[in-house]
């Protein structure tokens, strides 16, 4: 696999630790995000016979959906950085008897989508890991047909997700985290809506809007559920590590505190927002 300069260290955390417990709790995952997805695909508004490219698939449930909304006669390709991720994609796939799908390990940003022009790009959080954005949004854009549109959820920024700003308050542990460079790879980097519109502009894109989306983000079932989910998350794991134990385990004591606090009778349930961002290909 071809990798971009600047996109290593996804590579390594994507196809490391970081994919491996998105691999294991791919049900979770895709459960808090549910009202997302729902939308996006809403949105698409799939028909039979087009060829959809879902880029950062991780373990494929937007990829599943939009294979079966696109049947009989069109295809769905989900790429993502994470073997983990990408092979329990294939077993689900499998396993609902899905025929007109695939998945490729691959960095967006430079790998060549040879042999179908596509009708519709769609992300579900998965476009925001770019180290350049630009060139990774061409390189896309070259791969869609002429009328091609896209159709990526986005997060905004942290005062306006209170599942990450609860996590990042609490896991501080009364430290100064430093926060990322503007434009830096991550979450958050494609909060700010003109930063969007010209990433987009300048990869050669037409009529990009963004619809400001609401609604809760589920991170489990009841309060048990939704703390042992989240110890052993890539960012849980990273700011607990160089804590002695006593600050360790009352840094747990806090998150699990703010986590109950958020417990109804639908579940775990912190506000969020996201941008659903749509162009054509121009």
């Amino acid at each position: 696999m071809t990798v971009a300069k600047g996109n290593e260290n996804m590579l390594a955390a994507w196809d490391g630790d970081e994919g491996a417990h998105w691999a294991a709790h791919a049900e979770r995952y895709e459960r808090g995000a549910t009202p997302y997805r729902r939308r996006l695909l809403d949105a698409a508004a799939l028909r039979a016979g087009e060829r959809v490219l879902d880029i950062g698939c991780g373990a494929g449930r937007t990829t599943i959906e939009a294979a079966r909304a696109v049947a009989p006669g069109g295809r769905a390709l989900g790429a993502d950085l994470s073997s983990a991720m990408l092979q329990r994609a294939r077993d689900v796939a499998a396993a609902e008897g899905l025929d007109n799908i695939e998945f490729v390990l691959a960095d967006a940003q430079v790998h060549e989508f040879a042999g179908a022009a596509y009708d519709v790009v769609l992300s579900q959080f998965g476009v925001m890991f770019f180290a350049d954005p630009v060139a990774a949004l061409a390189n896309i854009r070259a791969a869609m047909a002429v009328d091609g549109r896209v159709l990526f959820f986005v997060w905004q920024g942290l005062d306006r997700n209170e599942w990450a700003a609860t996590m990042r308050s609490v896991l501080a542990a009364g430290r100064q985290l430093p926060d990322p460079p503007p434009g830096a790879p991550g979450p958050f980097s494609w909060a700010d809506p003109d930063s969007v519109r010209r990433i987009l502009t300048t990869a050669g894109y037409s009529d990009v809007a963004l619809d400001d989306v609401p609604g809760d983000f589920d991170l489990g079932d009841d309060l048990d559920e939704a703390f042992a989910f989240v110890r052993d998350m890539g960012i849980t794991r990273s700011l607990l590590a160089d804590l002695d134990e006593p600050t360790r385990q009352r840094t747990l004591d806090d998150l699990r505190r703010a986590f109950a606090e958020h417990q109804t009778d639908r579940g775990v349930l912190f506000a969020s927002a996201a941008w659903l961002v749509t162009a054509r290909r121009g």
